[in-house]
């Protein structure tokens, strides 16, 4: 019986991502046709629906604040620049995460010579500002993250707080669905181990 009640509350859950990731895709398809058109409106409507998601996935692949808020303004720079390629882009939400992806690991490359702040400097996870008694359990989190590989780090951040498919997070890494998947499992398991061994 607990079995079927996991299975049916997994398919719950994945229904209710499905829906959301469909009406967001379709906002996102229409405010692209209109940024095509010209719309600074859309522009500025898309960048407030978009500019947390994106800078969380740059932080997490730069591990910095500074470099992440960049990456996320030379996404919309590119955008603006390239708004009448927009309309012909049939997944605009996996478009967005894959150019800034591709952004962060570029501007990544360019500054590896850059002195750098350590990364557990750097907050990975915050607690919503109405619980902030759930503080010191993002500060840990963010701890155990920082031990990941970046490319686990990444897929862990696409799934739970993207809330993407293993698919649409292979479309935005550019690696098989398989190995996003395999990346996903392996990041958990460093996880639970890191959490285990630090458990009285």
């Amino acid at each position: 019986m607990k079995a079927l009640e996991s299975t049916y509350g997994e398919a719950l859950i994945a229904q209710r991502e499905s829906r959301q990731s469909e009406s967001e895709g379709v906002v996102w398809k229409r405010l692209f046709q209109e940024i095509s058109e010209g719309s600074s409106r859309a522009l500025a409507e898309l960048y407030d629906a978009a500019c947390h998601r994106l800078y969380g996935l740059a932080l997490w692949r730069t591990g910095h604040r500074e470099d992440a808020s960049d990456v996320v303004q030379d996404v919309f720079v590119r955008m603006a620049r390239r708004r009448k390629e927009l309309s012909q882009v049939r997944d605009p939400r996996a478009w967005l995460l894959s150019v800034t992806h591709r952004a962060a690991i570029d501007l990544t490359r360019r500054r590896r010579v850059r002195a750098t702040e350590p990364l557990e400097a750097a907050v990975s996870l915050v607690a919503p500002a109405i619980d902030p008694s759930r503080a010191l359990d993002a500060a840990r989190l963010s701890k155990y993250f920082r031990h990941l590989s970046p490319a686990q780090r990444e897929v862990v951040y696409l799934r739970h707080f993207g809330e993407h498919s293993f698919r649409e997070i292979g479309v935005i890494t550019r690696v098989p669905t398989f190995t996003a998947a395999s990346r996903y499992r392996r990041g958990l398991a460093h996880l639970k181990r890191q959490m285990m061994e630090e458990s009285p």
